[in-house]
């Protein structure tokens, strides 16, 4: 039986996060490698210290809050950057409300009042390009100063890169924009992925032949519009089920281009799914979206990206995210 992951959040009392913990530091967008090298080395640190280690994250996301106007591709919602994060080992998050105070924190107040005095932490573990405080004057070398002072562990990890390409949340974005899923599957470690309510839609797929989930994904999502081969999830624990499936994303502009949408079609499946929360993971890109002159062309193509989409789905691993309770 695992343990439960503890979320922490900036009204909980300082009596609730266990002091001498260990913490991974980050906006963990996607959990990425880059992401978890910092997690295993406070994990590592803990099982040193004999204390729990817990990640220590920014909600909203900082750009958000200084560019509030600006589209921000998401690869990790709140909800899904915490399931990942639960999935990894650590005891729990200590998720910090990025707001005006926040972004007037300097760096030497962060180190002293947030991290010293009221997480009273014994090992801190973070990325290379780790900025923080006030102006983003805080770096992983002022944290080791300043907590070297003070007898505390700061474990500082390089850059990861995969082909001479360093893994990011950008890079990864830019794989997700262009189609490149194999590219964001390897700096991920595994498939991206998209959680969404079933929502009814024109039930044009069912009179294809071909009824699909509907799901409404956040306006900021800048996946490539395109056909994919994908992998679903359906309930948690004992319940959780996994189905195989092919997706559309895209406007549909054979009939409305319209918003854009995220139509799954799940192979060897009957029943209604309206209302289900659905977890889409994406393991390969088939084709572009397409404009057909006949609905007898479409369902030929349709045919065609299911067999497609079996195969990919046949030679690719048998991976899914690795997604922890945060119930």
């Amino acid at each position: 039986m695992t343990s439960r992951f503890t979320i922490i959040r900036d009204t909980a009392a300082a009596a609730a996060i266990p002091k001498g913990s260990v913490v991974a530091m980050g906006n963990f967008d996607g959990v990425h490698l880059g992401h978890r090298a910092v997690i295993e080395a406070a994990l590592k640190m803990s099982r040193s210290h004999g204390k729990p280690a817990f990640a220590v994250t920014f909600e909203p996301h900082p750009r958000k809050f200084f560019s509030p106007n600006t589209p921000q591709f998401r690869l990790t919602d709140e909800t899904n950057k915490l399931r990942l994060l639960a999935g990894t080992g650590l005891a729990g998050a200590v998720v910090m409300t990025f707001d005006a105070a926040r972004a007037g924190t300097t760096a030497q107040d962060f180190i002293h009042h947030d991290l010293i005095a009221r997480l009273g932490v014994s090992g801190i573990a973070v990325g290379y390009d780790f900025h923080f405080g006030k102006g983003r004057v805080g770096s992983p070398a002022l944290l080791v100063s300043e907590a070297a002072q003070l007898g505390i562990e700061v474990d500082v990890q390089p850059y990861i890169d995969i082909d001479e390409r360093p893994v990011s949340s950008s890079a990864i974005r830019m794989a997700l924009e262009e189609g490149q899923i194999s590219d964001a599957t390897a700096m991920l470690g595994g498939p991206w992925f998209v959680t969404g309510e079933v929502i009814h839609g024109e039930k044009r797929g069912r009179d294809l032949g071909y009824p699909t989930a509907n799901i409404r994904l956040s306006k900021e999502c800048s996946l490539r519009h395109g056909i994919y081969a994908v992998r679903v999830g359906r309930g948690q624990g004992k319940d959780h089920r996994r189905f195989d499936g092919v997706a559309s994303f895209g406007r549909r502009p054979t009939f409305d281009n319209g918003a854009p949408l995220l139509e799954v079609f799940l192979f060897d499946f009957t029943g209604d799914l309206y209302g289900t929360t659905l977890d889409v993971a994406f393991i390969g890109f088939i084709r572009e979206e397409l404009i057909f002159d006949s609905v007898e062309a479409l369902i030929r193509q349709m045919d065609d990206d299911a067999a497609v989409a079996r195969t990919m789905l046949a030679a690719a691993p048998d991976a899914f995210p690795k997604l922890g309770n945060i119930d």
